[in-house]
């Protein structure tokens, strides 16, 4: 099930933006997440963020947010990765924006597939001055 986000969601969506970024750009120092956790919880709780939660389990599986058209991230615990979870929840924002863009690190090819496999087209390129990491400008577009 898909569902906007809850208060008492917020521990359990903080910790998985933590191990899946951690996980997923092992390029990026570890301690750059870890000095990054407090400042991204709080801007969790202003964000637009819809949950993925196993039915009858009230565990959350993953998460997608947003700041008007832009996705911030789409996090899903490592155990429930590749079960169609991250397209569910790219599936429904899309269903409610007309369009939408993206930052996705270079050296993630793992995600970049999954945003081309989704539709989504490179736009531009741009230097992450915080990590020095490349990232690339991807949009999609309600056809």
């Amino acid at each position: 099930m898909i569902r906007r986000m809850k208060d008492r969601d917020l521990s359990s969506v903080s910790q998985i933006w933590l191990n899946t970024n951690i996980r997923a750009h092992s390029f990026v120092p570890k301690e750059y997440w870890t000095g990054n956790y407090e400042m991204v919880r709080e801007a969790l709780k202003k964000a637009e963020l819809y949950v993925y939660e196993e039915d009858g389990t009230d565990e959350i599986g993953g998460f997608i947010g947003l700041t008007d058209n832009y996705i911030a991230g789409i996090f899903v615990r490592e155990a429930m990765q590749s079960k169609g979870i991250g397209k569910q929840l790219l599936d429904c924002v899309k269903a409610l924006k007309p369009d939408l863009r993206l930052s996705v690190y270079q050296k993630n090819p793992r995600a970049v597939s999954f945003y081309q496999r989704e539709q989504f087209v490179i736009q531009s390129e741009n230097l992450e001055e915080s990590t020095g990491e490349k990232e690339f400008i991807m949009v999609w577009k309600k056809q």
